[in-house]
């Protein structure tokens, strides 16, 4: 039977619910999705998508350390847009934080996020 641990780290917002920041499962840990919210005042950043995907990828950079892993063995991410049209800027803020091989990737247009997001990531890195 496998292992299932909660990771946890202060350096990245605390869960707004009844989940887990990730949890690590044998050699891969899940990655709950991160949306822009300053961990020391739980509010969204202010400013507009580039700011907030700038926190989203810092948030999901803090899970990931905490995990024991780095951005360099993200395995699959799921990004969460409420306007696709922030697609291409997307492409380039995430370039800044990974290098080939990139990861395997969805990108979804939503209705709507909590607490007003613009954007949403979560992620499977290999540990």
């Amino acid at each position: 039977m496998a292992t299932i641990e909660a990771i946890h780290t202060s350096n990245a917002p605390q869960a707004i619910g009844p989940y887990s920041q990730a949890i690590r499962v044998d050699n891969l840990a899940f990655i709950s999705g991160q949306i822009p919210l300053d961990p020391d005042t739980m509010e969204i950043v202010p400013g507009g998508i580039t700011e907030q995907a700038g926190q989203v990828f810092k948030n999901l950079a803090a899970v990931i350390s905490a995990s024991g892993s780095s951005m360099a063995d993200t395995i699959k991410l799921t990004i969460y847009l409420t306007d696709l049209g922030d697609f291409p800027l997307i492409n380039e803020i995430m370039a800044t934080y990974y290098s080939e091989p990139y990861p395997a990737r969805a990108t979804v247009e939503v209705r709507a996020l909590p607490r007003g997001a613009l954007i949403e990531v979560d992620a499977v890195v290999a540990l």
